[in-house]
């Protein structure tokens, strides 16, 4: 998949975010919550997140040139990897703050008008499930029959597993918000919305930490997929070729994979019929696995399954 269907998951959570974050200032403005402050300070967060996704995505369009001749494509996964930090920094830790103050203060504020923040809230449950459903759609071509952890942990797209669990932690923080405030006035304690701040703190920590991993993964370099692996191995032998010797993969980007692979050729042929050998074993390479873009083969003379 090109980039065409992240930047569609990334638009609609931008949209979403950017109207839940006013409304949930406003009705924090009106009830003083800590729970609509914590979720509104996420959406901010949520908000610049994707901008940065978009500027990553523009950032690794550029063009090669002679300090990076293998492009910008990894601008995706380094952008990816900031907004990891945002969630944790910006989302995380001001919601834990905010949190345990509001605990430690319970008494000296309660909360004014919360039927407005349960609205707020129960208005961005459905704006960030339409968020969820837009970033669920473009992934499942990716995902195939992975389940979704396995496409989070395994995709080399490094969007869409953000937005997906950005929106999935908003909307369980969103639930969080809503019990926290929806106690408060039940129990007239204050305590309890300062839990649901807490409890959202967090959730937010615990998807920057996964994000932190994966896109430092991505960032560092991450070869083929198993399958992929799979495919190049099955693909590459053919006419005159006879197998790969040894063979190095990596993702420059999301859609361009780097292969380099030693090739056991037939003896005996001249120059002409191993440069035939070697452009039909890179033409298989691009059918099978499409996102092989930079492709490097060395022939060899097949001398057995130990030669070099």
């Amino acid at each position: 998949m090109s980039a065409e269907g992240s930047t569609r998951a990334i638009v609609a959570a931008l949209a979403a975010n950017a109207g839940i974050a006013v409304a949930k200032f406003v009705g924090f403005a009106i009830t003083g919550s800590s729970s609509m402050l914590a979720e509104g300070v996420h959406s901010v967060a949520d908000t610049s997140n994707q901008g940065l996704l978009l500027f990553g995505q523009r950032s690794a369009s550029r063009e090669a040139d002679k300090l990076h001749p293998f492009g910008y494509g990894r601008s995706r996964y380094f952008y990816s990897f900031i907004v990891a930090l945002v969630i944790f920094t910006l989302g995380s830790m001001f919601a834990l703050y905010e949190g345990v103050e509001k605990i430690r203060h319970a008494g000296d504020h309660g909360l004014d008008s919360p039927m407005v923040a349960v609205v707020i809230l129960l208005v961005a449950i459905c704006l960030e499930g339409y968020s969820f459903h837009t970033a669920q759609k473009e992934s499942r071509v990716l995902r195939g029959d992975s389940s979704w952890w396995q496409f989070i942990r395994t995709s080399r797209n490094p969007e869409l597993p953000v937005v997906l669990l950005e929106d999935s932690g908003a909307l369980i923080g969103l639930v969080l918000a809503l019990a926290g405030v929806g106690l408060t006035m039940i129990t007239g304690n204050a305590v309890w919305d300062g839990i649901g701040t807490l409890s959202i703190g967090v959730l937010l920590g615990l998807i920057a930490i996964v994000l932190i991993i994966e896109m430092k993964s991505l960032l560092i370099g991450e070869g083929a997929t198993d399958a992929e692996e799979q495919a190049l191995r099955a693909a590459i032998p053919g006419q005159d070729v006879d197998r790969v010797i040894h063979m190095k993969t990596q993702y420059l980007g999301p859609e361009e994979l780097l292969v380099a692979a030693k090739i056991a050729i037939a003896p005996g042929l001249g120059a002409v019929e191993i440069a035939t050998a070697i452009d039909g074993a890179e033409a298989r390479i691009r059918a099978v696995v499409p996102q092989a873009r930079v492709i490097y083969l060395e022939p060899d003379i097949d001398r057995g399954e130990g030669g070099s």
